[in-house]
């Protein structure tokens, strides 16, 4: 059975691209123009993924998105000209899993859908240990490999791996990693989080100052590169 993606977009050129560009990546395609019209395809439909864009006529897409989450469990990539950091920290922060800006490269947009659509998986299907650049993290052994070399991590540099690993290929905010790894008390603290972030690619990164596993989301968080999406 193919997987089903709802793209939720009014403008009739992005449509027109991302359908058939969808159809000959193996996907089958629902549309919907309004985000009333969304929801009503999201209930009935059941699509495995949502393409969701901000800027619907009907409603404001951050409004499609909570209200979707209080029934639908499946991925919900946002696809947006909206460029502001708060919009893609509110979109995340309700239950998006990614956040792609217009204009895109379908490439990495079909990339961004399939780590979406790995961690919607069932559990069984997901794996607890990643690997990349020489890097391997077991989270049930908690243990750290670099290019054969045990790593010393202290409690909190694993846990922030974690959380990372957990979410590779995606975007996780600033909030969304204090809150997790300090506590909410902590959300707030940016300067924290990016001492502990730099150290932390001190250790695992090939080369710190061009970090190539630990990204930078620009004002909304941090990416684990995903080596396979």
């Amino acid at each position: 059975m193919k997987t089903r993606v709802l793209i939720v977009d009014d403008e009739t050129p992005i449509q027109r691209f991302l359908r058939p560009a969808l159809q000959a990546s193996g996907y089958e395609t629902l549309t919907a123009e309004t985000g009333a019209q969304a929801l009503r395809v999201m209930a009935t439909s059941a699509p495995d993924i949502v393409v969701l864009d901000l800027g619907l006529p009907d409603m404001d897409g951050k409004e499609v998105l909570f209200e979707a989450r209080k029934f639908c469990k499946c991925p919900i990539v946002i696809l947006s000209a909206r460029d502001q950091e708060a919009e893609k920290i509110a979109a995340l922060d309700l239950g998006a899993d990614d956040y792609v800006e217009k204009p895109f490269a379908i490439g990495e947009f079909l990339a961004r859908l399939r780590t979406a659509l790995r961690h919607a998986a069932p559990d069984q299907a997901k794996t607890n240990v990643y690997r990349a650049e020489g890097l391997a993290v077991d989270l049930d052994l908690r243990r750290v490999v670099k290019n054969g070399h045990v790593l010393k991590l202290t409690p909190k540099e694993f846990d922030l791996l974690t959380i990372l690993v957990r979410h590779a290929g995606r975007v996780v905010t600033h909030r969304q990693i204090l809150s997790a790894v300090w506590g909410p008390a902590h959300a707030d603290d940016m300067q924290y989080l990016r001492v502990f972030v730099g150290q932390l690619r001190a250790k695992i990164e090939p080369n710190p100052e061009t970090p190539r596993l630990i990204l930078t989301e620009p004002g909304i968080g941090y990416r684990l590169w995903a080596p396979d999406a």
